[in-house]
């Protein structure tokens, strides 16, 4: 057979796979749902869509990305059949229309058990330099991944040991799954395994990007900031209210990386939430980085989060305790909380690994409300509704 027969062979084969699973997905579903997107493409190669002031986003030379690859991972981010007693999914704790977080000060897993942080939202996490709040070796969204999948201390999608054979079976069972995955991960004899799961939700939470607020369109000189949005930005990053020291990035955050990117910087911030009887303790298990270095000077430290689309992130901190943009103003501008009643007592302003950043800042109710205003011009509404993100199920 000559290169090109061989060659319209293969072609021929691949457009019938295609037709195969056009009618397979028709009766896919994840758990007691239904699938609405019934195509399946080749896969071509990824390409990013990003505004001038965007660099491209690093990669894992082991997770390549693909169109076929971040289409299975939005399957799966979505599929409540992954979790250990099928109930939920990555996407029960990070909903689109609130840039992929749940609204909940505490999120809960399978068993009912409580996180003791927020949900972080994932718009830009191929940007972070550290994931999750404050452990500074998760620095990939793979590893990462792991911890909701796997995690035993909070529980959270509840996959271990005793069920993870099920698990993967429930998959495994599905043709389209099937078919998905080796379209995601072609030549590899049996693709359809925890691995490429997590590869595949990872590279779809990798092009999660979110790059066209309000405020992203004026840079393209595209849209119009009001005078109070303006006073606003200029307040957020002028030396007065000093946003800009941790949240001056192009994504409104410090821990920042890229393909290009030679020194990589992951500083964490103690902002003077709490200070538990004058001690410097924080509630337990939420210590910050101390949780992990044991250091007496990391208590409270935690990771600066994006601020874009901070309008529908709330309730914000770590652990949910400030619940609108307007408190989170107030507290920065009082230089940190003082707590005078209840277990968690104690003048945060006051505490001694507050960040040098944090002081009294006078800011009167007009220029608060202005800096609130600008941040709302962060919101992504075309991110919080693309359909490439959304759920590929659909309630019967």
């Amino acid at each position: 057979m000559s290169t090109l027969q061989r060659f319209y062979t293969t072609l021929l084969s691949l457009i019938g796979l295609l037709l195969l699973v056009a009618v397979s997905l028709i009766g896919c579903g994840g758990g007691s749902v239904s699938v609405t997107d019934t195509t399946l493409q080749l896969s071509p190669a990824w390409t990013w869509s990003l505004p001038a002031d965007f660099p491209t986003p690093k990669v894992p030379a082991d997770n390549p990305m693909s169109e076929a690859k971040v289409e299975l991972g939005r399957f799966l981010f979505y599929d409540r059949r992954l979790s250990g007693n099928g109930s939920m999914s990555c996407a029960s704790c990070h909903h689109q229309d609130k840039a992929f977080t749940d609204g909940q000060a505490f999120p809960r897993g399978i068993t009912g058990e409580m996180h003791p942080r927020s949900a972080q939202h994932l718009g830009n996490a191929a940007f972070n330099a550290t994931l999750t709040w404050a452990n500074p070796s998760l620095v990939t969204l793979e590893r990462q991944m792991e911890t909701p999948l796997f995690g035993e201390s909070p529980v959270e999608m509840g996959v271990n040991d005793s069920n993870k054979a099920d698990v993967l079976g429930r998959i495994q069972a599905d043709a389209v799954y099937t078919e998905r995955f080796a379209a995601a991960f072609p030549g590899e004899t049996d693709p359809l395994n925890w691995g490429n799961i997590v590869k595949a939700i990872s590279a779809f939470q990798r092009a999660l990007i979110t790059a066209n607020s309000r405020y992203d369109q004026w840079l393209q000189g595209k849209a119009t900031l009001s005078a109070a949005e303006m006073r606003g930005k200029d307040l957020f990053f002028g030396e007065k209210a000093e946003c800009f020291h941790c949240h001056g990035s192009f994504n409104f955050n410090d821990q920042i990386t890229h393909a290009s990117i030679r020194f990589v910087e992951t500083p964490f911030h103690n902002t003077g939430l709490y200070n538990i009887g004058g001690t410097g303790a924080f509630p337990e298990p939420n210590t910050g980085l101390f949780e992990f270095t044991g250091r007496a000077a990391d208590m409270g430290l935690f990771r600066a989060p994006s601020l874009r689309n901070v309008e529908v992130t709330g309730p914000y901190m770590h652990d949910g305790s400030v619940a609108t943009l307007e408190d989170v103003l107030d507290f920065y501008a009082a230089g940190g909380r003082n707590i005078t009643t209840g277990p968690y007592a104690g003048d945060g302003r006051a505490h001694p690994n507050k960040s040098d950043l944090i002081t009294l800042i006078d800011l009167n109710a007009q220029e608060r409300a202005d800096i609130v205003a600008f941040l709302k011009t962060l919101t992504d509404h075309e991110f919080l509704t693309n359909p490439r993100f959304s759920n590929p199920f659909t309630a019967p």
